[in-house]
């Protein structure tokens, strides 16, 4: 699994978990729908710190929460 495939499965437990969807996401985090959806865009590969930032914080959670996840103990080499 790559960091994008983990940080968007780990964002779609949270939203399951909360039983809120990416448009709610969005609001509670100050960041509009189409950048979560665009987060959550299998084409798109790269990913913004700052955004999960801000989605963290929508949540009200910590990055280090955030990355203390089962998905991210095992991630696949991003240096190929």
């Amino acid at each position: 699994m790559s960091v994008k495939d983990a940080v968007v499965k780990r964002f779609h437990g949270l939203c399951l978990e909360r039983g809120i969807k990416f448009n709610e996401l969005a609001t509670l985090s100050g960041v509009t729908p189409s950048t979560v959806y665009s987060l959550m865009d299998d084409r798109r590969r790269d990913v913004s710190v700052i955004t999960i930032k801000k989605l963290c914080d929508g949540l009200e959670i910590s990055l280090g929460d955030f990355f203390s996840a089962p998905e991210f103990d095992s991630l696949d080499q991003e240096i190929k």
